[in-house]
């Protein structure tokens, strides 16, 4: 449920989601599980060691009040999510990262998102198009939404700038990258937003990549991919985007150019062709009354300790194959909550990996 947090309520609810092994999903869990971070926080080692391991190492107070006073510094707000002004699009998600931080103008991560990303090394026609894209939509009343990156991503941005703009960060809010986007970062502050999951000083590894698509699609009611080739991380949002239920375009390329080879193959897969602003607010035209589902509601849920006979049962299941919790579920031939307990307890333990969608592996 939507609640307002004291200090020491959103300082627990930053510890927990910076704990290790503790992802969206596992923090979910958690919280579903205990209804509040200090409880969760509390039982966090006995969790761990019925999953296997001792000694995990559970962010502390004095490391989150570090960061929450190293992102007020920045004039950055942390915002989780539990919380009224926590993007609605981003609630909805299953699971919603725990928290964010955002820079700028906070607003605009709840209007009506429009995602634009695609290559780094872009050619001049697709930047220009996705200049030109991002400024039409921008004055339809669409805020664009991209990752701030070279080629497609910076374009995009300049052209929604004087519209309003919001660049998804895989780094902390303050890590601009690429470096000679520190210009281009500081206009997207005084007139946009900057969001991120991670803290503020942290230099982007190559894991926060997928996450960072995730909540760029996440915020979008629609992802246009401009350029792209195989392997492209804006194909990675793509395919979330697609999970999410959001609408996918694709920009159609030359086949002999290697950058129309991933939208040309996103078209062959299903997605709407784009080739102006008029394409984009056609496949919206759907969504004038969409709602994004109910956030998910936090409460105590029964105290349920699966045995250890069950544990290893669970365990001995997953394998480096992702597959549903349901599926688990029916293979362990146990109650779905102590199954989940099993689950949540061998994460802590770094014995599973809990993913969005539903799905888990062997870690």
């Amino acid at each position: 449920m939507i609640r307002t947090l004291s200090h020491a309520e959103r300082r627990d609810w930053l510890r927990l989601s910076r704990t290790d092994n503790v992802g969206a999903v596992t923090f979910n869990e958690l919280i579903l599980r205990f209804g509040e971070a200090s409880l969760a926080l509390a039982a966090l080692p006995d969790l761990a060691r019925r999953g296997g391991r001792t000694g995990l190492r559970v962010a502390s107070e004095a490391e989150a009040e570090r960061e929450l006073a190293d992102g007020a510094a920045l004039g950055a707000r942390l915002i989780a999510s539990c919380e009224a002004d926590f993007p609605q699009a981003l609630a909805a998600l299953d699971p919603p990262p725990p928290v964010i931080w955002a820079r700028g103008d906070t607003k605009l991560l709840d209007r009506r998102n429009v995602a634009i990303v695609g290559a780094r090394v872009a050619s001049a026609a697709g930047q220009r198009f996705a200049r030109g894209l991002a400024a039409e939509l921008g004055a339809s009343g669409h805020v664009i939404v991209s990752g701030m990156a070279r080629g497609i991503d910076a374009a995009a941005h300049e052209g929604a700038l004087p519209t309003g703009t919001v660049a998804v960060l895989a780094g902390g809010v303050d890590d601009v990258y690429p470096p000679e986007h520190r210009g281009l970062y500081e206009r997207i502050v005084e007139t946009g937003c900057v969001v991120c999951e991670n803290e503020p000083g942290r230099t982007a590894v190559a894991r926060d990549f997928p996450r960072r698509n995730r909540i760029i699609a996440g915020l979008s009611r629609a992802v246009v991919v401009v350029e792209a080739e195989f392997r492209s991380g804006s194909l990675i949002t793509a395919r979330l985007a697609n999970e999410q239920g959001r609408e996918v375009l694709a920009v159609p390329g030359s086949p002999l150019d290697p950058r129309a080879k991933g939208t040309n193959d996103l078209i062959r897969q299903g997605a709407a062709i784009c080739e102006g602003a008029d394409d984009v607010l056609r496949a919206l035209e759907g969504l004038d009354g969409f709602r994004e589902p109910e956030r998910a509601r936090f409460g105590p849920a029964p105290c349920v300790e699966p045995d250890d006979r069950l544990r290893d049962r669970v365990a001995d299941l997953l394998s480096p194959t992702p597959v549903s919790r349901d599926e688990l579920v029916r293979a362990a031939g146990a109650p779905a909550p102590l199954v989940f307990a099993a689950l949540t307890e061998l994460a802590l333990a770094g014995r599973a990996e809990l993913l969005p969608g539903g799905m888990v592996a062997a870690s």
